[in-house]
């Protein structure tokens, strides 16, 4: 989360930083004494050190640094930092600066949150001191500096020099530390001394690795009040008010700095996760692009104000980036590290401000492209986003709306509040293109224990109104202290045309890493899909099918047991007794949940099909077309991969190839899993139009389809080659302009109407990631996309099946 010696800089004891310099700087090792007073100096230190805070893995959200005072006196930190080097600094190399403030108690802590990362989901304890330095978890110096400047010593006699620094510790295999550095630092674990704060100048053996354990100068196990009642002599509101602090851009004119007494009124209180609350001036000013509220952080303990309180809040602002800076989102404006003063309790909150169908543009966000839309003035009539901007924080609510997108497990549904943008036939609002982004889209959230359970097409009724907040997931939502209820709009699984006996039916379903250890449910849902909704299909390609231990990491690669499973539970529905063919993947080198060995399988009715099988496909031969003359072509290798080795499919699913006859004609049907959109910037962040980073591999994978389907239809022309699976892109989407490239193949999905080109919900936008593509050679498909899945609250995957008839 966003993120704070007098005693004379008395007793600085002989101590020793030992800095390794690159031979390109210095050429040698250098262990040189500082020059300080032999007294030694117990009383203030760095006691702890984590920089996991987010990491994979990691349960606390932030980087931290605990100092310790073994002293028995307050240590006074004013004009003290807490500064950070990287492990391995070069010439150019700064040292970044957190300042603090206040006191380390006599025999406690002082706790000082740096970087929040992706992930994680505990808080820490409420901080001291705030800063936004990303630590590295594994390798870094952590000085203790009697100033506000930054250091700017790189080699160990700069360093023994300078007589302001306090204590040094280096960890991981840190350039700069005192004696050996420190080990044991990781994504979960910190160094840290011991409860003695022993110091013996020597880092390694001073500190040890281990489970993380934050305390604040309040003491450990949830840290201070949040919300502490102080006595002051003045409560009179300071001279900023909250739109002061919002200003008119993205960016605070106040960040970084400390405010005092900011009035407002509590409108909601957030209990769990990243705990704190709402405040808003209930006399606005006249700007509409300065929003009047701002989200008090209080950490991880609760805060105790409640909803009507007036109160005036006083700490540092901060622009918090949910899911970091890196992840490319927007920011939200803070007070951190707050004390607070009730004036008054019971008192009325500004009235929420109503969204309706003309409230928010058409226009999603400016375009800047290359460049970011922080520093940009708000335009709040011109575009959606800027107008969720100018009112984070504050009172909103929507009224009679149509769900987009179904409830999920974190109780989060999407609304539209322009009913009339881009619908779908079921409800919902499809994305037809990068320039149209359905500014309408709002994500609903709670601060209640109420839940919702709405599909797509439902209409939750009546008010709901809450603040509005911000997240990485999403982007702007309202925080519900009043929530609607729903009423059904009447939603039922599609079920598809079953295939005449003269019809090849092939079907493409993403079963969302399905491995033997998935309850029998989801099996036999799934199995329900394939008979009863999709028809029992000829062939069916399933993709994220998983080896026989799942996320097990120890060198399985085989499926057979997952496969075993979902044809018997396919039997049973009543369907037939499939077979099937794959090639297992190279023990984790195609990407997806980490241990799955997620692959490509071909589900097939012998009843119905046959399967040709020659040998030679494994995981990274290159499969190649024959020409065997008069007798046609054939497959060097079926089943057989695409090109396995090309950079294309690193760390990203193979195409699998395979070889069928039916009814005495040959088809050739060809398996995908594109790599997925992780690492994109999200739609809603400060890069307009987002920079789409993973796009560049999937337009380098179709292009290894697409020239291996030219190589079929270039010995056979009449060749019937399908291609599907989960493309994880749109139909207007460089990857699929690029697998189409030539004519070569048509991408069924632009055979429907507009409105009905889907397969896939997210954050409310109804899309296309799945397509199935047929080369000339194959006349008058018959094409349906099944919706069994994106668009209900109850889902078995979250993407649906879809199916071709080949006549």
């Amino acid at each position: 989360m966003p993120p704070s010696i007098p005693l004379a800089l008395r007793g600085r004891r002989a101590k020793v930083i030992a800095l390794a310099v690159p031979f390109g700087i210095a050429g040698t090792l250098i262990a040189l004494p500082f020059t300080a007073q032999a007294t030694p100096s117990a009383d203030a230190v760095v006691a702890e050190v984590f920089g996991g805070g987010g990491n994979s893995g990691a349960t606390l959200t932030n980087d931290f640094v605990e100092l310790g005072n073994s002293g028995n006196a307050p240590f006074d930190l004013s004009g003290w930092s807490v500064q950070y080097l990287s492990g391995s600094p070069g010439p150019t190399t700064k040292w970044q600066v957190t300042e603090i403030s206040g006191s380390i108690p006599a025999g406690g802590s002082y706790l000082i949150q740096e970087a929040k990362g992706a992930g994680g989901d505990t808080a820490l304890p409420t901080p001291d001191a705030v800063g936004t330095i990303a630590m590295s978890a594994t390798s870094g110096t952590i000085a203790l500096v009697h100033s506000t400047t930054p250091l700017t010593c790189l080699t160990a006699a700069d360093c023994a020099a300078d007589a302001g620094i306090k204590d040094l510790v280096g960890f991981g295999t840190a350039l700069v530390r005192e004696g050996s550095p420190a080990t044991g630092a990781g994504n979960t674990t910190s160094v840290a001394r011991n409860a003695a704060l022993t110091d013996t100048d020597d880092n390694a053996a001073d500190f040890t690795g281990g489970t993380p354990t934050p305390r604040n100068s309040g003491g450990t196990g949830g840290g201070t009040d949040p919300s502490p009642t102080p006595s002051p002599t003045d409560t009179t509101p300071g001279s900023l008010r909250i739109h002061d602090i919002q200003g008119n851009t993205r960016i605070s004119p106040e960040n970084g700095k400390s405010v005092t007494n900011v009035p407002g009124i509590v409108t909601g209180v957030r209990s769990t996760g990243s705990k704190g609350y709402w405040i808003q001036d209930p006399t606005p000013d006249k700007d509409p692009a300065t929003s009047e509220a701002i989200f008090v952080f209080t950490g991880s303990a609760t805060p105790t104000v409640k909803v009507g309180d007036s109160v005036l809040v006083s700490g540092k602002i901060t622009e918090y980036y949910p899911g970091g800076q890196a992840s490319g989102t927007q920011s939200v404006t803070e007070l951190t590290g707050p004390t607070s003063v009730v004036l008054s309790s019971g008192n009325k909150l500004p009235a929420a401000e109503v969204i309706d169908a003309t409230t928010l543009a058409d226009a999603y966000a400016p375009k800047v492209k290359g460049l970011n839309i922080e520093p940009l003035e708000l335009k709040p009539n011109k575009f959606a986003l800027d107008w969720l901007e100018s009112r984070e924080g504050m009172l909103v609510q929507v009224k009679d709306v149509r769900v987009v997108g179904a409830s999920n497990a974190y109780n989060e549904t999407w609304i539209t509040t322009k009913p009339k943008q881009n619908p779908t036939p079921n409800g919902g609002t499809v994305y037809t293109g990068y320039d149209d982004q359905n500014s309408g889209r709002l994500l609903i959230g709670s601060l209640t224990s109420d839940k919702l359970k709405a599909n797509v097409g439902d209409t939750l009724t009546g008010t709901t109104a809450g603040p509005l907040d911000y997240a990485n997931y999403g982007g702007y939502n309202i925080q519900s202290t009043t929530l609607g209820t729903v009423k059904s709009g009447g939603l039922t699984p599609d079920v598809a045309q079953k295939g005449k006996a003269n019809e090849l039916s092939v079907a493409t379903y993403n079963v969302e890493n399905l491995d033997p250890q998935e309850p029998q449910s989801k099996y036999d849902r799934l199995a329900q899909g394939i008979v009863k909704n999709l028809a029992s299909p000829d062939i069916v390609s399933l993709e994220e099918i998983q080896d026989n231990n799942g996320a097990t990491s120890d060198g399985t690669v085989a499926a057979d047991q997952t496969m075993a499973k979902f044809i018997d539970a396919i039997k049973k529905a009543g369907g037939p007794t499939y077979d099937w063919r794959s090639i297992d993947p190279t023990d984790g080198q195609d990407g997806g949940e980490p241990g799955g060995n997620i692959r490509n399988v071909f589900l097939f009715n012998p009843q119905r099909v046959s399967f040709v099988d020659r040998p030679g496909g494994d995981a990274t031969t290159a499969v190649k077309v024959v020409n065997n003359g008069k007798k046609g072509i054939t497959l060097s290798a079926s089943p057989g991969r695409i090109n396995p080795t090309s950079d294309a499919w690193k760390s990203s699913r193979k195409p699998l190839v395979g070889e069928f006859t039916f009814q005495g004609q040959q088809v050739f049907v060809i398996g995908n899993h594109f790599n997925s959109k992780g690492g994109d910037k999200p739609m809603h962040g400060v890069a307009q139009p987002p920079v789409l980073g993973s796009e560049t591999q999937r337009v380098a994978q179709a292009q290894e389809v697409n020239k291996f389907v030219g190589s079929l239809l270039l010995k056979d022309i009449k060749a019937k080659v399908v291609v599907l699976g989960d493309m994880n892109d749109y139909q207007f989407s460089k990857p699929l302009t690029t697998l189409t490239k030539g004519g070569i193949l048509t991408d069924l999905i632009n055979t429907l109407p507009v409105n009905e080109r889907y397969s896939y919900v997210y954050d409310g936008n109804s899309q296309t990631l799945d397509h199935i593509l047929v080369t000339p050679g194959i006349k008058k498909p018959a094409y349906e996309v099944v919706h069994i899945n994106s668009e209900f609250a109850d889902q078995t995957s979250d993407h649906d099946p879809q199916v071709v008839r080949i006549k």
